[in-house]
């Protein structure tokens, strides 16, 4: 569906040449909500940019639903663009019209009939939930709802690709959650692409399938959710996966705990999919002697499954510690030994 070869970008600029996009190659498949995320400065928008045919590469070569965007020639550019539909942070609605004229908008840019345009604002009105706020100016909305209407007119020309610029970081998390859940069902109901970029991990972790973490300019991770949750690499990585399993609050707890603890082990825990559900704790008790002090735990559910992380003290002879933490690795469990956090 979207294929990157060796993408870059640079920009001109009085103190010098910027690379905003460095050598960047990834595959999004058809159907599939993939997230980009990173830090600000990182390239996110600029790629975003080339993915919508915006801007052109400096380099590589960009395909979008089976179309080069950087080759083909301005006419096909703009038909390419039609099946390219894209959501913003702050909306970008017209605050003249209603919510009904917002979402018609692209259609009648497209001549599509009135009967026609009717009939499609009405169906992406009950798809998005915006029931009985037809006639609702934008100063009229909530910030959801303008998301909402923001969504619906993305989706007036029946586009293949939705890419999504930061769309909930203007939002509270509430709100956020009930916007991420609307792309859930619009990905599931239409079998629509979606990209997603955003630096809140949070987003990635409750809809995206797989993600690209972006750092100056390049990919320096990326693979399957779960994957990268339960086996970040990169410092960057690991950074925005500890947003969601070690929370400030949480990784300042567990530092005193150790302090606390003199004797034994500190020990975290990582339980990727099935193993979440299973009793190994139990076992681990019944099959070694050893004392469990459980300290703090956490389950997270991903697109693709579960992950969670427990902090455990371990007290024992260290000839049973050690048969302890073989043990939980040979039941497909991450045991890592706590020196600091």
């Amino acid at each position: 569906m979207i294929k990157l070869s060796e993408v870059s970008k640079i920009y001109s600029a009085k103190s010098g040449n910027v690379t905003a996009v460095d050598n960047v190659s990834l595959e999004v498949e058809k159907g599939e909500i993939y997230g980009i995320i990173g830090y600000s400065g990182a390239g996110k928008s600029s790629l975003i940019r080339l993915l919508n045919g915006l801007e052109k590469p400096s380099s590589g070569t960009i395909e979008v639903a089976g179309k080069k965007l950087n080759t083909i020639k301005e006419a096909d550019l703009r038909k390419a663009r039609q099946k390219i539909s894209m959501i913003f942070q702050h909306f970008n609605l017209l605050w003249s019209r209603t919510v009904s004229e917002n979402i018609s908008f692209p259609l009648e840019i497209a001549g599509i009939p009135k009967k026609k345009r009717d009939q499609r604002v009405k169906e992406l009105i009950e798809l998005t939930g915006l029931n009985g706020r037809e006639k609702a100016y934008p100063s009229q909305l909530s910030g959801g709802q303008k998301q909402r209407v923001g969504i619906a007119r993305a989706l007036a020309n029946n586009p293949e690709v939705l890419l999504c610029d930061e769309a909930t970081s203007a939002l509270d998390p509430q709100t956020t959650d009930s916007i991420l859940d609307l792309l859930t069902d619009i990905n599931q109901k239409l079998g629509l692409t979606i990209v997603l970029i955003t630096h809140e991990m949070h987003v990635i972790r409750k809809i995206c399938h797989r993600v690209a973490v972006m750092e100056s300019g390049k990919v320096v991770e990326e693979g399957k959710v779960l994957n990268i949750f339960q086996h970040p690499k990169q410092p960057i990585t690991k950074r925005f996966v500890q947003q969601i399993t070690e929370p400030e609050d949480t990784k300042e707890t567990i530092s005193e705990l150790i302090r606390q603890y003199k004797t034994g082990k500190v020990v975290q825990l990582t339980f990727v999919g099935d193993s979440t559900g299973q009793p190994v704790i139990t076992e681990l008790i019944r099959q070694h002697q050893v004392e469990v002090n459980i300290l703090h735990g956490k389950i997270t559910q991903t697109q693709s499954g579960a992950y969670g992380t427990l902090f455990l003290h371990l007290e024992g002879e260290e000839a049973e510690l050690a048969k302890a933490l073989n043990f939980l690795k040979q039941h497909e469990v991450d045991a890592e030994v706590m020196t600091n956090v």
